[in-house]
C-alpha cells in the first residue's frame, strides 16, 4: 500500500455540504480542526450554503463548529438558522460566547433568539449584555461554584454536586470553589482539588484563602485580562461595590481579550480605524470607511509640512544643497519614532511599563537616542560627503539629523503615556501620525540649525 492510501482524505466544508449527511459535516471538523481554515472556508459561503449547512449540524457539530470561528462568522451562520435553532445553540454555549454572538446582530434579531430561550438562561444573557462592551462583566462566566464558610468540606462536596448544572459542562469555572455568605458577598476561594481532598469534617472557613484577587465590573476589559494574566489565575472574580460576586473573567476569556486588544492596536497603528469583522468579510466600502478618516486627518496634518518649507523658502533658495537631505532627514525622525512608539506601546499593553515608569523611560530611550543620534551623524556625514555639497552643508546635515533623532525619541517616550494618562487609546500614536508630527517640527530644526551654521543664510 502506497503512504497515499494510508492518509485521511482531504473534506472541503462544500464537499460535506454536497454529501448531505451529518457524517460528512462531523468528518469535515474532525479534519479541519484548525479554526482559521474553518473560519476561511465558512466565509466563502453563500447564504444558500449556509442554510443548508445549518440543516445539516447537529447538536454536537453546531455547538463544535460556533466555538471554534468567531462570533462575527458565527453570528453569520445563525442568522440563517430558524429562530429556534439559533436559539437552542446559544443556549448551549458558554455564557460569555453566547454574549458576544448576540452583541454581533440587529437589536430585532437578538429579542427574538432571546425569548425563544428558557427564562432563565435569557436572564442571564440579558444581564450580560447590559454592560458596556470594553468592560470586564461583559465578558464574565456568570455561573460559578459557590458554598458558604460555615459547612464542612463533605457539606460543600454535596451541595456543589446539587448545582454544578450551573456550570453548563465549562470546566474553566469548575477550578475554583468561592466562599460567599447568605447575601452572595464574596468571602474566600478553595481550590476545587482541596476541597475534595480535605478532611470530610474540615470546615470551609478554615481552608479558603481570604486575600482574593478581584475587579469591578466596569474595569476596563484589557486591564482585567493583564490583572488575571500577571497573577497567573485560570478565573478572576467580578464583584460589584458591595462586594457580591457576579462571575468570573476566565483564563480564556482574558486570552480573546488580549488578542482582540492586539489586533485593535495594530490596526491603528497602522493608521486606520479596527475592521470590527474578518478582513476577507470587509467590503471596499467597510475598507474606504475605516482608513479614509485617519487619511484624511494625517493629510490636514502633513499639510504644515508645505507651510513650512514655503516659510523657508528663501533658505533653500540660497542655498539649493540643503533641499537634497530633506526627505533622509524627515524620513529618519519617522522611522526613530516609530520605533519607539511601537515599542513602548506593546509593552503597555503587556503591562510592562506604566505611568510611574515614564523616568526610566525616558533615560533609557534618550541614552539609546544619543547613541543612535551619533551613528546617523556619522551615516549623514558620509552621505553629505559622497554629494559634494561642502563641509558647511555636511554639518548641517550631521547636526540636524542627530537634533532630529533626539527630539524624536523625546516625542515618542512622553506621548503613548500622556495619551494614556488622558484615558486616549496609546496605539493612535501611529506610525503616520508620530511620522507626520516629526516631519513637520524636524524641517525646524533643521532651517534653525542651518541658520547657525551657514554664513549664506545670514540676514534671512
Amino acid at each position: 500500500m502506497s503512504p497515499t492510501d494510508t492518509t485521511e482524505p482531504a473534506v472541503s466544508v462544500r464537499q460535506a455540504i454536497a454529501l448531505r449527511t451529518t457524517k460528512a459535516v462531523q468528518l469535515w471538523l474532525e479534519i479541519i480542526d484548525d479554526p482559521a481554515e474553518r473560519e476561511r472556508e465558512l466565509n466563502a459561503l453563500s447564504k444558500a450554503d449556509l442554510r443548508d449547512l445549518g440543516e445539516l449540524l447537529d447538536t454536537d457539530t453546531g455547538v463544535d463548529l460556533l466555538e471554534s470561528v468567531s462570533e462575527d462568522s458565527g453570528a453569520t451562520l445563525l442568522r440563517v438558522l430558524p429562530t429556534p435553532r439559533a436559539a437552542g445553540y446559544l443556549d448551549l454555549l458558554n455564557s460569555d460566547h453566547a454574549a458576544d454572538l448576540l452583541r454581533e446582530v440587529d437589536a430585532g434579531t437578538r429579542e427574538e433568539w432571546l425569548t425563544a430561550m428558557p427564562h432563565e438562561r435569557s436572564q442571564v444573557l440579558r444581564g450580560l449584555l447590559s454592560w458596556p462592551q470594553d468592560c470586564a462583566a461583559a465578558h464574565m462566566v456568570p455561573e460559578t461554584l459557590t458554598v458558604h464558610p460555615d459547612m464542612t468540606a463533605a457539606e460543600a462536596v454535596e451541595a456543589i454536586r446539587g448545582h454544578a448544572w450551573r456550570l453548563r459542562g465549562d470546566s474553566r469555572t469548575s477550578a475554583y470553589v468561592y466562599v460567599t455568605d447568605a447575601d452572595a458577598r464574596l468571602l474566600g476561594v478553595v481550590p476545587f482539588r482541596n476541597l475534595v481532598l480535605a478532611e470530610a469534617d474540615q470546615a470551609v472557613a478554615d481552608m479558603m484563602k481570604r486575600d482574593i484577587v478581584t475587579v469591578s465590573p466596569l474595569t476596563d476589559q484589557e486591564d482585567a485580562a493583564t490583572l488575571l494574566t500577571d497573577h497567573r489565575l485560570v478565573a478572576l472574580p467580578v464583584v460589584d461595590a458591595d462586594d457580591r460576586l457576579l462571575g468570573v473573567l476566565t483564563e480564556d476569556g482574558a486570552a480573546g481579550i488580549a488578542e482582540e486588544e492586539a489586533t485593535e492596536d495594530a490596526e491603528k497603528q497602522g493608521g486606520s480605524a479596527p475592521l470590527e469583522v474578518p478582513y476577507l468579510k470587509a467590503s471596499p466600502w467597510l475598507l474606504w470607511r475605516k482608513r479614509i478618516v485617519w487619511l484624511l486627518v494625517l493629510f490636514i496634518a502633513e499639510a504644515y509640512t508645505g507651510t513650512v518649507l514655503r516659510h523657508f523658502e528663501e533658505e533653500m533658495e540660497a542655498v539649493v544643497a540643503l533641499a537634497f537631505f530633506i526627505p533622509l532627514l524627515i524620513g529618519t525622525g519617522g522611522n526613530t519614532g516609530t520605533q519607539i512608539t511601537t515599542t513602548l506601546v506593546r509593552a503597555m499593553a503587556t503591562g510592562d511599563v506604566r505611568l510611574r515608569d515614564l523616568p526610566q523611560i525616558l533615560g533609557k530611550e534618550m541614552t539609546t537616542g544619543s547613541m543612535i543620534a551619533l551613528a546617523m551623524a556619522v551615516a549623514a556625514t558620509i552621505r553629505a560627503w559622497t554629494l559634494g555639497v561642502g563641509p558647511e552643508v555636511t554639518v548641517t546635515v550631521a547636526l540636524t539629523v542627530a537634533a532630529i533623532v533626539l527630539w524624536a525619541s523625546l516625542v515618542s517616550s512622553i506621548l503613548p503615556m500622556v495619551l494614556k494618562k488622558l484615558r486616549i487609546d496609546p496605539a493612535v500614536v501611529s506610525a503616520p501620525m508620530i511620522a507626520t508630527i516629526v516631519d513637520g517640527t524636524g524641517l525646524m530644526i533643521y532651517f534653525w540649525i542651518a541658520h547657525l551654521t551657514l554664513p549664506q543664510l545670514a540676514g534671512l
